[in-house]
């Protein structure tokens, strides 16, 4: 695999107080993998904040959340079982205002799903945070992006991401939900590879980071090609590839 995907801006505080603030979201498939590679893939993405789906949500879950935040070189947040599988973590770089996990109604027959959700502070720039991982239903998916939409816009911070695994595409009536409220962060400014089922698999984008208005995307899309992140990793780790994208916010 070729290793010459220009970087995207890295990590900093400004002179006028915004910060460009990197937001990687993962669905590692409950670590049930190569733990080692997958946190790899992490470290080499060097995330400022982890937006996690399918984190491990059953016996000594917390132990393993910690394992996948120490071996990335992050810290846990919030999520996890709480929420049903979203997490969120993120590095010391971020100050922690608000954290809350929210389950969502649950459909007879379907996985209990839910949110995680963070206000995470950078300098004097603050940032909502949602990680989600919607439902395999068509009209449940449908319901909850509304509640997501809804959940966002209670944080009451202006700059804010959603991020996640969608379980829909692009032309889906959920993916259009959010994509018509928020900005699409490889359809604003795309970086990288565009699919994010895994590699082999039919190419699909049901991966996506979302940002309000005010937040300034300056690229999103699948790191494949960024220095430090091997094919092999991106096999060996989970069943997903990840989305990674620089963000810049102001206070």
């Amino acid at each position: 695999m070729r290793t010459d995907l220009p970087d995207l801006p890295a990590s900093r505080t400004e002179p006028d107080g915004s910060a460009i603030v990197r937001v990687l979201s993962y669905n590692v498939r409950s670590m049930r993998d190569d733990v080692t590679a997958l946190a790899r893939v992490v470290r080499a993405c060097a995330p400022d904040v982890v937006c996690v789906q399918e984190a491990p949500r059953f016996f000594r879950w917390r132990k393993a959340a910690a394992r996948l935040a120490r071996e990335s070189g992050l810290v846990y947040v919030t999520g996890g079982a709480t929420a049903s599988g979203p997490m969120i973590l993120s590095s010391l770089r971020a100050h922690v205002e608000h954290t809350e996990d929210v389950l969502l109604p649950r459909t007879p027959g379907l996985h209990q799903r839910g949110f995680a959700t963070a206000v995470l502070r950078f300098g004097r720039a603050r940032l909502g945070v949602l990680s989600c991982h919607l439902s395999i239903d068509a009209d449940e998916r449908l319901e909850q992006g509304a509640l997501l939409l809804d959940k966002l816009a209670s944080l009451d911070v202006p700059q804010a991401v959603a991020a996640g695994d969608l379980n829909d595409r692009p032309d889906g009536r959920t993916f259009g939900l959010l994509a018509g409220a928020l900005q699409d962060g490889w359809a604003t400014k795309p970086w990288g590879r565009e699919h994010t089922t895994r590699l082999g698999d039919p190419e699909q984008r049901i991966d996506a980071v979302f940002a309000t208005e005010r937040v300034e995307i300056l690229g999103c899309g699948v790191p494949m090609g960024l220095a430090g992140i091997s094919e092999a990793d991106l096999r060996a780790a989970t069943d997903h590839l990840p989305v990674l994208a620089a963000l810049r916010i102001r206070p």
